[in-house]
């Protein structure tokens, strides 16, 4: 976590999604039931500003999107954000689609790993949010669609152009991204889009499991190992062992390493300072 802080607060109350904390866990719900969650421009505002300031707070080691009712994220909202569009001037446009970038590199680039809990509808951005997410756990009602090119816009859209490939192949990214096809939990797993599939009513203790693990866990080592997956995605592999062996030589100095050690020659538990 970063030491340095200016003059701006942290934000105690976000009016765009419910944020709840408990033991270094941060759990974002996307709270619009009504309307299966759809996202509107406060609330990827809201999601862009609340990833830049977890990484300077100190009671966050995991973040976990939720969906409220129903379904995850069903995307942009048709009102509040289509019809909204179709009379704004292309500067305004292009400032739009830049802040939805924002967030997905927010995410990648932010050291807490994220967990999405998902059920029922994950479509348009809603399914980008997940692609974006680091571990992605879905019960077998969960769908997922990257409904683009339904509108009329391109499938690549808030990076998913550039996620979804390294994650199912090109073939696949070119099947969901340009038919918008709805696809089932079971061929999402068997694509690779998820990370597990879970029995209904089993979705929230797995999860909570998860990040569980994660929070109590060697937090350094999982920082690193997140980033370096993101930076390596376009590397050499020159570059990438240099990464590597950086990486690895800066966390040999570290508590952590040093704790492992102890822990293992002393045939205890290791006790995780994330440091």
């Amino acid at each position: 976590m970063s030491p340095f802080r200016g003059s701006v607060g942290f934000t105690e109350e976000w009016k765009h999604f419910r944020l709840e904390r408990a033991d270094n866990v941060a759990t974002l719900t996307f709270n619009r039931p009504d309307k299966l969650n759809a996202l509107t421009f406060q609330a990827y505002a809201d999601l862009r500003d609340l990833l830049a300031e977890l990484p300077h707070r100190n009671d966050t080691r995991v973040l976990v999107l939720r969906g409220e009712g129903k379904g995850f994220c069903s995307g942009g909202d048709v009102d509040d954000i289509i019809g909204l569009t179709l009379r704004m001037g292309t500067d305004q446009l292009l400032s739009f689609t830049r802040m939805t970038g924002e967030v997905v590199r927010a995410m990648r680039e932010c050291p807490i790993p994220i967990v999405a809990a998902l059920h029922g509808m994950t479509a348009g951005a809603g399914a980008v949010l997940a692609l974006a997410s680091d571990f992605r756990i879905a019960t077998p009602a969960a769908r997922f669609a990257f409904l683009f090119t339904k509108v009329g816009l391109s499938g690549a859209d808030m990076g998913a152009a550039y996620l979804l490939p390294r994650m199912v192949g090109v073939g696949r990214a070119t099947q969901l991204l340009m038919l918008g096809d709805t696809v089932d939990a079971t061929t999402a797993e068997r694509y690779g889009l998820v990370t597990e599939v879970v029995p209904d009513g089993e979705l929230s203790s797995r999860v909570g499991d998860l990040a569980r693990r994660l929070a109590d866990g060697p937090f350094q080592a999982y920082a690193s190992t997140k980033a370096v997956l993101t930076r390596e995605l376009d590397m050499s592999l020159s570059a990438s062992l240099e990464l590597d062996a950086t990486t690895q030589a800066l966390l040999m100095n570290g508590q952590d390493y040093r704790e492992f050690h102890a822990a293992f020659t002393g045939k205890r538990p290791p006790r995780w300072q994330g440091r």
